[in-house]
Formats: C-alpha cells, sequence, structure tokens
C-alpha cells in the first residue's frame, strides 16, 4: 500500500511495489508539472536519468574538448593582455567541464567511466569543436559565435528541471557571456586594423557561422530526443528555436561589426518579426558526429595523451585522499 509522508512525498517504505511505482511517478510528474525542481535524492523515472547523465556529459565532454582550439593561440596570442585573456577563458571551459562532471556524478554516474566512454568514442561532444583555428581572428569568432550560440543554448537550462544541472548552469553561463563579449571586443579591435586584419575577421566568420548554426543540434523533425528533453522540462525550447534565436541576436552585432554572414538567403521577415535564413548542410553534421570532421581525430588523440599522462595525478590524488581518510577514521576512533 503506497502511503504520503508529511512533506507529500510518497513514503519509501513499500518501494518496489506496483502501487509504490506508480505513487512515485506520480509525484515526479506533479513536481515536474510545478515547474519544481527534482533533486538526486528524488525518485526519478530511468529514462529521465539515463537523458540527463547523457546530455550533462556530452556536455562536458564539449567544455573539456573545447580548450584545444584556442588553447592552441595562447603561445601566440599577439599581446600579453591577449594571452592573459585566452589564458583564463580556456582555464574557465575546464572549470565548466568539472563543474558538469559532479552534477553528473549526482546522478550516479561515475567520472572516470564517462572520460572512459569519450575517449573510446561512445559519448559525443560538441561537433563545433572539430573544427581548425586557422588564424587569431578565429579566437575572436569563436567568443562571439560559439560562446554566443553556447548563450542561447544554456541560458535556459539554468531553468532545467533537474536541480544540480541547473544550479551549475548559472555560473557557466555568467562566465559563458563574459567570453562571447571578449570575442567580440577582439573583432572589433582587428576591424579597426588594417585591411589584411579586416580580411582575416571576415574569412572567419566565412568558415564558423554555417559550424555555429549546427551547434544547435538537427532540426526539431530529425531530433529524437529533444520532445521528451521538453516534456520533462530538461530542455525548455527547441533546437529550431533557439537556432532562431540565435541568427536574430548575431545579424545586428555582424553589422555592427562591419562584416557579412555567408547566407544569400538571409533577410529580416517583416510578417514574423523574425529573420529568414538559409538551410545548414545536415550531411555535413551528420558527418563530422560521426568522427569525419576536420579535427576530431587530433582532438580525440590528445584527450587521450593528456588522460594517459595524467595517470600519475589521478593516483597520487586518490592515495592522498585515502591517507585522510585513515588518518579521520584513526581521530574519530581515538
Amino acid at each position: 500500500m503506497t502511503t504520503t509522508d508529511s512533506a507529500g512525498e510518497p513514503s519509501r517504505g513499500t518501494e518496489g511495489t506496483p502501487d509504490a511505482e506508480d505513487a512515485l511517478r506520480q509525484h515526479f510528474d506533479a513536481t515536474i508539472a510545478r515547474d519544481q525542481r527534482i533533486e538526486p535524492r528524488d525518485w526519478m523515472p530511468d529514462g529521465y536519468r539515463r537523458t540527463l547523465v547523457r546530455q550533462i556529459a556530452q556536455h562536458a565532454h564539449s567544455e573539456i574538448i573545447g580548450m584545444q582550439p584556442e588553447g592552441e593561440w595562447i603561445t601566440r596570442a599577439p599581446s600579453l593582455r591577449r594571452k592573459a585573456i585566452l589564458f583564463a577563458k580556456v582555464q574557465d571551459e575546464a572549470g565548466h567541464g568539472l563543474y558538469l562532471y559532479s552534477a553528473a556524478e549526482t546522478l550516479g554516474a561515475d567520472r572516470a567511466d564517462l572520460t572512459r566512454r569519450l575517449i573510446e568514442g561512445r559519448q559525443k561532444y560538441s561537433s563545433i569543436f572539430n573544427y581548425p583555428t586557422a588564424s587569431f581572428a578565429d579566437v575572436g569568432v569563436i567568443g562571439w559565435f560559439v560562446d554566443g550560440a553556447a548563450i542561447c543554448n544554456q541560458v535556459p537550462l539554468c531553468r532545467s528541471s533537474y536541480g544540480p544541472y541547473a544550479r551549475a548552469m548559472v555560473r557557466i553561463c555568467k562566465e559563458e557571456s563574459f567570453h562571447q563579449r571578449q570575442g567580440y571586443e577582439l573583432l572589433l579591435t582587428m576591424m579597426r586594423g588594417t585591411d589584411a586584419q579586416r580580411e582575416m575577421v571576415q574569412d572567419a566568420v566565412n568558415r564558423w557561422w554555417w559550424p555555429s548554426l549546427m551547434m544547435f543540434g538537427p532540426p526539431d523533425d530529425a531530433s529524437p530526443n529533444s520532445a521528451q528533453s521538453m516534456a520533462w522540462k530538461i530542455k525548455r525550447h527547441s533546437n529550431d528555436e533557439l537556432r532562431q534565436r540565435f541568427v536574430d541576436m548575431t545579424v545586428p552585432q555582424a553589422e555592427k561589426l562591419g562584416v557579412t554572414l555567408p547566407d544569400p538567403e538571409l533577410r529580416w521577415n517583416e510578417e514574423r518579426g523574425r529573420h529568414d535564413f538559409g538551410t545548414p548542410d545536415w550531411d555535413e553534421l551528420k558527418r563530422v558526429i560521426s568522427g569525419d570532421g576536420p579535427c576530431n581525430d587530433q582532438r580525440m588523440a590528445r584527450r587521450r595523451t593528456a588522460h594517459e599522462e595524467g595517470a600519475w595525478v589521478r593516483e597520487a590524488a586518490t592515495a592522498h585522499a585515502a591517507k585522510r581518510d585513515e588518518r579521520a577514521r584513526k581521530g574519530t576512533a581515538a
């Protein structure tokens, strides 16, 4: 028999029986319907847990792999100020990855297992990080486009139904906003420079525009997980909605910057009050996601090498933690 405790939550005393499972599911559904948060201690459907682990792990992997394209430019940045800015940004991305792995751990996931799945190609990361950074202007465009797209995508996740994920996103989004602004400021500086610098910026814009639109994922009618994620309020907006929001946000910024976006179909639609734009190459997105992008092999090789060469750090940290726990145990016993 299912009972309800004084806080209005189903009792766990009979968990596992059909009636108890029904009560727990009803409580979960009601919590989602009230727009309240699901916390790690709460019962949740297996599918909800699996979806969150998959999404949070992919997000964490993207932050860690995303350190590579800009990290390549830290030693080649043109001034100490630019080096310091870039170094700080890459460190921020590492921190984002760690927040997110911690959020995944609250769901019972093991961080080492998630890393192993990434290295073995069983989990994905964002397609955008498989493109090369050919010039220093790419650093600015990544900040403007990629971090701008991340803001569109991730700000709604601050209202995600899973508490630890939503709370992690608050700080991440604040830092992504700073990253977007530093990228745009870098490009403004270059556009005030020489003709060669302006050409460099336009070239980077041309190369990164379409991959940035692909960052939001496939179109809604080809996105198998979106509908359920939105029903569970893990996601708040569909891929196409977020893509439209990014285009509408970016077009006036491009005009202010003085660059053109490489889409002949891009124009303001008075009736819709939004911009019309062309269709990304979805076949290219499939190829990049499946491992056939320009830098897929390089990104994974570096991640694998970093993991292997960092084994001694993990072993030392584990040994230190064991000694600390042993001292605490002996202290408690005394």
